[in-house]
């Protein structure tokens, strides 16, 4: 199975003129097993979302290098990473089928027309978003159009999926749909995931394993297994193991969040 991503000392420095250097992330090490869901939390302003940047390959980092199935990610997205945002990337002149059929008729690879058709209907399926396939996205609910930047980024078929807090703007029972959705979509495209949530809840329901970052310049500091099962589903909130993990990841974060609120006064 493909999707092998494998982080080595991975570091970001960002250079202004005329002010210092800002540190913000590393060196960092990691992998991401093929169709393992893993997710990364820690405080604001750690360099979570610059270090997910930088294993998408839209920025080059300091030093270190990322690797997807033994090959280098150096300045572009490879064709096999899928990416999904918070905000919301959909095109209001196009109705949902074409949104979702974008990537594939403008893509790299040439894609007869007739398979476009069947899998954007694939995926329309997959996300509960058939019956709104001739809509636009300002007919849509938030958590409706999120459902169509997860369609749009499925149905490039991607063996890594990278998620940049996808569900940060939902209120919180559409965010646990949204999650039980995912884990879905997860398990039937066997795709590998990585995650990055400031929701301690959401890392612990979604995730084979979890890895806290500390305030900046962002390092691993723990990494949790939560031991659940693949075909785990919005219940395993319910479980007695649930609290408990999810204080075990406070326990470590607690210090690192006011480390970063230190540094903001």
């Amino acid at each position: 199975m493909a999707g092998h991503l494998a982080v080595e000392l991975l570091s970001l420095t960002y250079s202004s003129t005329g002010q210092a250097d800002t540190h913000a992330f590393g060196p960092v090490s990691f992998s991401v097993a093929p169709g393992e869901f893993v997710s990364i939390v820690g405080p604001s302003g750690c360099g979570k979302s610059s270090l997910l940047e930088c294993v998408s390959g839209l920025m080059r980092p300091t030093s270190g290098e990322v690797s997807l199935d033994g090959n280098l990610v150096l300045d572009q997205v490879p064709p096999d990473v899928g990416m999904v945002f918070q905000q919301d990337a959909s095109f209001p002149w196009l109705t949902v089928a074409d949104n979702i059929a974008f990537g594939l008729r403008y893509g790299h690879d040439y894609v007869p027309a007739q398979k476009i058709r069947l899998r954007v209907e694939e995926a329309l399926m997959q996300v509960g978003l058939t019956e709104f396939a001739n809509h636009y996205p300002s007919q849509l609910s938030g958590g409706m159009r999120q459902r169509v930047s997860m369609a749009r980024t499925l149905v490039m078929r991607p063996q890594l999926l990278l998620l940049d807090e996808p569900f940060a703007a939902l209120d919180p029972q559409t965010r646990l749909l949204m999650g039980e959705e995912l884990l879905e979509l997860w398990r039937q495209s066997n795709a590998s995931v990585l995650l990055i949530t400031h929701s301690l809840e959401e890392a612990v329901m979604l995730s084979d394993r979890v890895l806290v970052m500390s305030a900046r310049p962002g390092l691993l500091r723990h990494e949790l297994l939560t031991g659940w099962p693949r075909d785990r589903h919005t219940e395993i909130t319910t479980h007695p193991d649930f609290s408990a993990h999810v204080n075990a990841l406070w326990a470590v974060l607690r210090d690192e969040a006011l480390a970063a609120m230190r540094m903001q006064t």
